[in-house]
């Protein structure tokens, strides 16, 4: 094929809104090409999932304490069944970028589904509780994998002009997998060997997309990068339409140009030695590490037992009230994915914690009221409000904006590690989230915890302000610029990307 630059493409790179301005005709919508949504979905089953494990533990948990009484009497064996798996994610997120680059994100989706599907097995079959820790830690390996590749496949199958709402969608699986999940919690309360099937059915998932993914292409731009040309543009010609093919294949062409200048073994430390690329870390995994310390997953890990704790005993109730906090996280997943593209990421973020402060001291306020022992039932009710409240406003933005971000945010050849290295920081902020929750609530009590997420959502307000630029719309190359530009200065600038990049 003879690439030839459409009129215009010189002076706007494909994708960006200057060119999408020129030629609006080549401006896709969210549902404009089966064949991109259809690799969202597959690829998002990984997301999927990321959250059935993270809802099902939390119903399958009160059970685990019915069948074994050691577990019942110790708050760390608990924290430990529930974060094993996150230590399985930390490892699994640290390896898995490296697997994405030197494999390619098909064969690390392929590998996170088989480790999956096998911890799920040695889990429903646990005779005691630390095989099931084993378990949980095989999940959680599966899960790391997944949560690195998922989004970074979807980025670079996507058009720049729906690529948020597109990454979003993986979120969208997230969330989905937990309101799964505490419908299977449900269906489950009443049949023999509950947490079992509520821990085993985990792998179904894992093998539909293992299926699903033996069809599919691999990335098209990790081919490209990897000098297999013919086999991306062929995918890529299923995405868009031949004039719009043109552009996108000259743009990978100076991309991969100027990758082909650098050295090809992209090591740890070499995101460390750039200063462009160690802000854009900084952004990403700054956003990933306050995702959790803002306290999500403790939201979604422990909601049955906040729940019980605000006074509502019934297991059966406990996951009933909780299955409405996890749809009210899938819907608004659903909203986020419309606003990401149209409101912008850091309006989203920061709109998103305002919100989240406010339910936090809500959910503080109604233990502080519960301890007092005055009218324990209202200020129950009073907590499972403020949980939806935090719900309904972390879900459309600190829910997707972080992995979206991430996804975009880094040059190709540091594509796969950096998004593997701020995955990783999330899954370590999670690990020690979902360790301590528990302990510290004894410590120091249930509404003193709620104020210390609260003072910590309150720094990631200040930290989205300062660090993180606005990048809704701009193609990968666009983004590299704006980091340039902070790091070096306006020398770099052809058009005011970085003033864009800080529009609120």
């Amino acid at each position: 094929m003879t690439i030839q630059s459409s009129p215009g493409s010189s002076s706007y790179l494909p994708g960006s809104s200057g060119y999408l301005d020129m030629f609006p005709e080549r401006r896709m919508s969210y549902f404009s090409n089966s064949y991109v949504i259809g690799l969202t979905v597959a690829a998002g089953i990984g997301g999927l999932l990321f959250g059935y494990d993270t809802g099902v533990i939390s119903g399958a948990l009160l059970y685990i304490k019915d069948e074994f009484e050691v577990v019942n009497q110790s708050s760390f064996l608990q924290e430990t069944i529930v974060s094993m798996a996150l230590v399985g994610a930390i490892i699994g997120a640290a390896a898995g970028g490296w697997i994405n680059d030197a494999y390619g994100r098909k064969k690390a989706t392929l590998l996170a589904d088989v480790v999956f599907a096998a911890g799920s097995v040695v889990m429903a079959a646990a005779p005691d509780p630390y095989v099931l820790i084993l378990g949980r830690l095989f999940v959680g390996l599966g899960v790391g994998i997944a949560s690195v590749t998922a989004p970074v496949y979807i980025a670079e199958a996507s058009p720049s002009e729906v690529r948020g709402g597109l990454v979003s969608t993986n979120v969208l699986m997230i969330t989905g997998g937990q309101f799964l999940s505490y419908l299977v919690n449900l269906a489950f309360t009443e049949v023999p060997g509950t947490w079992r099937w509520m821990l085993g059915v985990s792998g179904v998932p894992a093998v539909v997309q293992f299926c699903i993914m033996l069809c599919l292409p691999e990335s098209p731009r990790w081919l490209f990068m990897k000098n297999d040309k013919a086999k991306a543009i062929a995918i890529l010609s299923k995405i868009y339409d031949i004039a719009r093919l043109e552009d996108e294949i000259e743009n990978l062409s100076v991309a991969e140009e100027e990758e082909r200048q650098k050295r090809n073994d992209v090591k740890i430390s070499d995101v460390f030695k750039s200063k462009e690329i160690r802000l854009a870390f900084l952004a990403g995994a700054g956003l990933q590490a306050f995702q959790q310390f803002t306290g999500i997953n403790t939201v979604m890990y422990y909601s049955p037992t906040i729940v019980q704790m605000a006074g509502f005993r019934s297991n059966q109730l406990a996951l009933l009230l909780s299955l409405i906090v996890a749809a009210m996280n899938a819907a608004g997943t659903v909203l986020g994915i419309y606003l990401i593209d149209h409101f912008g990421r850091k309006k989203l973020a920061l709109s998103s914690l305002t919100g989240v402060i406010a339910s936090l001291v809500v959910l503080a306020g109604a233990f502080f009221g519960k301890s007092s022992g005055s009218s324990n039932e209202l200020f129950g009710w009073i907590a499972v409000l403020g949980l939806a409240l935090y719900i309904a406003f972390f879900s459309p933005g600190m829910g997707p904006v972080p992995w979206t971000v991430n996804s975009e945010i880094y040059p190709e050849q540091y594509r796969g590690i950096c998004g593997g290295m701020s995955a990783t920081v999330n899954w370590i902020s999670n690990l020690i989230v979902a360790e301590t929750f528990l302990s510290v609530a004894e410590a120091v009590g249930t509404g003193w915890t709620f104020v210390i997420l609260a003072c910590i959502a309150v720094l990631a307000f200040v930290f989205v302000i300062v660090y993180v630029p606005e990048t809704v719309g701009l193609t990968f190359v666009e983004v590299e610029q704006i980091w340039k530009e902070r790091a070096w200065g306006s020398g770099y600038n052809t058009e005011s990307l970085l003033e864009r990049g800080n529009d609120n």
